[in-house]
């Protein structure tokens, strides 16, 4: 019997900043921001038809002004897809969190409430597990940030995974920063280096720009890193076909 081929899933992502789907440069989103249309439903259904296995949204007004005013948006999108979304933005508390789910989100990725408010973080995780929740990071200049990227938190990114695994994390979302919509390229010696430490599943998010760029990171499977976050380089058509996530998920590409 053959032993089942490891793929890399490549995850679409929705930023929604002021109710429409933007460009996000290093993580702000006023920074040479870029609309991509004022109907990110209509966003999510065009990935859901090129075949996408699951959505990365990102609400830039719930991380920076704990606002609800993009709620609607993520709820229709939950309702107009039948693929699972993962959530992240404003998440401080147990409270957001099931308001979140009730929106019909699938899994939340958490960063700030982790690295701030780590007892309140481990009751999350201790009611929903790591199916629901997973962590995520923001890394600039090897440093951990945090309230949207806004504020360096002081704290070692290798020891945090480290301590984050120990509780029962088993997969963490590696943004770098400064790589993060730029189109420069994308930093993965860094997610290799964190699956390595960590021992849990990463998700490389940030800076991936074309193809032979996607092979690289296949190339990470056996260390850990088996999923990535793409946005830029896909509404900017930066591949030479719009449907490469369905070969990469087969593995023809090697």
């Amino acid at each position: 019997m053959n032993p089942i081929k490891k793929h890399l899933l490549v995850i679409p992502s929705i930023d929604i900043h002021n109710r429409k789907t933007v460009r996000v440069v290093q993580g702000i989103p006023e920074l040479d921001c870029k609309e991509y249309g004022d109907d990110p439903v209509e966003m999510a259904m065009i990935w859901r038809a090129e075949n996408a296995k699951m959505l990365h949204v990102v609400d830039f007004n719930g991380a920076f002004d704990r606002t609800k005013v993009n709620h609607d948006i993520v709820k229709n999108i939950c309702n107009s897809v039948i693929i699972p979304i993962e959530f992240a933005g404003g998440i401080r508390s147990i409270e957001d969190a099931e308001a979140a789910f009730d929106l019909g989100v699938y899994r939340l990725a958490i960063n700030t409430m982790a690295l701030e408010n780590r007892t309140e973080f481990i009751k999350l995780f201790e009611k929903f597990g790591p199916t629901k929740i997973v962590l995520s990071i923001d890394i600039i200049n090897g440093d951990l940030v945090t309230r949207g990227r806004k504020k360096i938190s002081g704290l070692n990114y290798l020891t945090f995974t480290k301590e984050m695994a120990a509780i029962g994390i088993d997969r963490v979302i590696v943004t770098d920063v400064n790589k993060n919509g730029v189109m420069q390229g994308p930093n993965i010696a860094l997610s290799k280096e964190i699956a390595g430490y960590s021992k849990i599943k990463v998700t490389h998010s940030g800076g991936l720009r074309n193809k032979d760029e996607l092979l690289d990171l296949q190339e990470l499977l056996p260390f850990g890193v088996d999923s990535v976050i793409i946005g830029r380089a896909f509404y900017e058509n930066r591949f030479p076909c719009q449907k490469l996530w369905r070969v990469a998920e087969s593995g023809l590409f090697n």
